[in-house]
This record gives C-alpha cells, sequence and structure tokens, in this order.
C-alpha cells in the first residue's frame, strides 16, 4: 500500500509498504479517506523534535472507515465511519487514572509512536477511534482533531460569556478557535496574526476583527475598552511577552502554541495584575463533541482549505508550507482520490 514516511528529520518518503496486519486484540484496521497536515508535522520534519521510530507513517489529523477489527473490540463495526484520536495514552498511569489522558506521564502520538493516517490503511487501537456521520465529507471530518484541541483551549480559557477575547495566530488551530469563540462565547472576537491575508480570510469566515498587537490598535477595535482573555496559538516568546503587556488585569491567557525556545516572563506581572497563564495540551474528552460540531461548521472549514491533494504531493506541500506560501489554513489529502 501507499504510505508517506518520515525517516529522519527532513527526509520524507512516499513508498510502497506492507499492508496492516490482520488487527491483533483490542485494535482495527481503518481505509483512510481523508488527512489533514498539522503545523506539528511540520515542525517534525524540519526538527526531528518528536521522532522515536523511524521510519514511521506520519500524520494524525484522519478520518477513514473500518476495514477490519480484532478480538475484544466492541461498539464497532466494519464500515463505520470514524476520526482518529491523535493521542496514544497508557491508561494506568496517575493522570490516566485522574482522565487527564492528556498529559498521560508516558503520552505519544498516532504518527510517532504508531503508524498514522498518511498511507491507504492504518492500524489503530479501536479505543482511539470516534464514530461520525457517513454523509460528512472526509475531508471536513479530518479536521476533527484540530477542532477538539481549538476546543479544549476555549474551554480552558473560560473567558466570561461576552467579554472580548483576542487570538493571536490564524493558523489552522488560532483559526479553529476565533470560529468556536464567534459561534459559542457571543462576545467580540479579535485577531492578530503577522501575516495579514492570513488574518483577513479568518476573520470574514468568523466575523471577528483584525487587529494589530498593541493596546491602541485594539481599543480602537473595542470602542476605547480593553481586553482581559486572549489565546496564543503562535508559540513565540515574543508574542507571549507582547501580550501579557497588553492585558488588562485579572484576566487569562491560554497558551496553545508550540515553543521552539525557552521564555523569560516577569512573574512580578502575573501577580500583580492577577493574570491566568493557562497551558492547554491536546484535548482530554472533547473529541466527540467536536465531531458533532463539524456538520454545522462545514460551510466555514471549506473557506479555511488551503489546498487538497493527494499522498503523492504530500512531500512538495511540506516544503510548500514551510515557505509559507499557503493561502488557507489546513492543506487536506484525499486519500484514493483525485486531489485538486
Amino acid at each position: 500500500m501507499k504510505a508517506v514516511r518520515l525517516h529522519a528529520a527532513g527526509d520524507l518518503r512516499v513508498e510502497d509498504i506492507d499492508p496492516c496486519d490482520a488487527p491483533a486484540a483490542g485494535w482495527a484496521v481503518v481505509r483512510t479517506t481523508a488527512a489533514g497536515i498539522c503545523g506539528s508535522d511540520l515542525h517534525n520534519y524540519r526538527t526531528g523534535h518528536w521522532i522515536s521510530r523511524a521510519p514511521s507513517v506520519a500524520g494524525h489529523e484522519f478520518a477513514g472507515v473500518v476495514a477490519a477489527i480484532g478480538p475484544h473490540v466492541t461498539g464497532l463495526s466494519v464500515g463505520a465511519t470514524v476520526v482518529a484520536d491523535s493521542r496514544y495514552w497508557c491508561g494506568e498511569c496517575e493522570a490516566c487514572r485522574a482522565g487527564r489522558t492528556n498529559v498521560c506521564a508516558s503520552l505519544g502520538f498516532v504518527g510517532e509512536v504508531c503508524d498514522g493516517g498518511f498511507a491507504e490503511y492504518v492500524a489503530l487501537p479501536a479505543r482511539l477511534l470516534c464514530r461520525h456521520d457517513p454523509s460528512l465529507d472526509p475531508v471536513i471530518a479530518a479536521m476533527a482533531e484540530p477542532m477538539a484541541v481549538a476546543l479544549h483551549a476555549v474551554r480552558r480559557l473560560a473567558a466570561p460569556t461576552g467579554d472580548p477575547v483576542l487570538v493571536v495566530g490564524c493558523g489552522a488551530i488560532g483559526g479553529f478557535v476565533a470560529l468556536l469563540l464567534s459561534r459559542l462565547h457571543r462576545g467580540p472576537v479579535l485577531v492578530a496574526d503577522r501575516n495579514p491575508e492570513r488574518a483577513r480570510l479568518v476573520a470574514n469566515v468568523t466575523g471577528a476583527t483584525v487587529v494589530d498587537l498593541d493596546a491602541a490598535s485594539i481599543r480602537r477595535a473595542l470602542g476605547d475598552e480593553s481586553v482581559r482573555h486572549a489565546c496564543d496559538a503562535t508559540g513565540d516568546g515574543r508574542v507571549l511577552k507582547s501580550l501579557l503587556d497588553i492585558l488588562a488585569g485579572g484576566g487569562s491567557l491560554a497558551l496553545v502554541g508550540i515553543a521552539n525556545a525557552p521564555v523569560e516572563i516577569d512573574l512580578n506581572m502575573l501577580v500583580e495584575r492577577e493574570t491566568a497563564l493557562v497551558g492547554c495540551h491536546a484535548f482530554i474528552d472533547e473529541l466527540p463533541d467536536a465531531v458533532a460540531m463539524l456538520p454545522d461548521l462545514s460551510p466555514q472549514l471549506q473557506r479555511l482549505i488551503d489546498a487538497e491533494i493527494t499522498l503523492d504531493d504530500v512531500p512538495a506541500a511540506y516544503e510548500r508550507l514551510l515557505r509559507g506560501e499557503a493561502r488557507g489554513l489546513k492543506t487536506v489529502i484525499r486519500i484514493g482520490e483525485a486531489g485538486r
């Protein structure tokens, strides 16, 4: 079968590999129908940061159809349309026993610790599969995983209903956070990004207002009010420092971006302004809720797609995305179908 495998940093290959074996007890084989390229996929390709086995089939955002199930699998049948949970947790550590599988002591991710979805078929523990409506376009279904990440960030931020919220970074997660806030929060949503074209796209799709990352621009957008709550989807230390300067006291800042270097901050600022700094890692139980939201959000999500490609196109797409040439937020792979 055809698959896209990461062999080392900078070494991504489209290859023909052996098909999946009959699934073991508790596992299932899924015929993949669509997958999304994530910023963390690009980060791993560029740096090798999370390579724990090689070669490994990449991809943790994907949808498919159950092709086979192993012994002792319940609640799942051949032919079911499913999306994959990206988190590979142990189920035994203290965090897992407390229901916090996203901070499992040995947490890994599909596409790293086991083969992922950039292939015609993938074998996974059945516990990682979540059903979706078969009428849903697989390309939209494949966005369930990043939508769950965004939903977790919105819930962790917990901004009071109606309060303005600033989202910095209009990649897929930031864009999805803005989209969810526009639907769930019922307050002004502001977006900022160093790429003005991308910020305008997110604003047009979500109804948010584009601002510069400074207090004066935000006050103009809010009628001379300030903002107390924000979500950083960049992982950039300079953005973090700017946000802490901008946010009014008594607010919160949710961090969902992946940082590339340590950041020095003035802890007294957090104390004196009583600002809550909230880490957001993957998601806990948000995947089914995200799946349920997809049909209603489908028109907006279609507008955020950058390109639809095939498995053969993935290495070139990685390079294009790393050059910053994307016009949309999400490049998606239709597997077994022609891209466009």
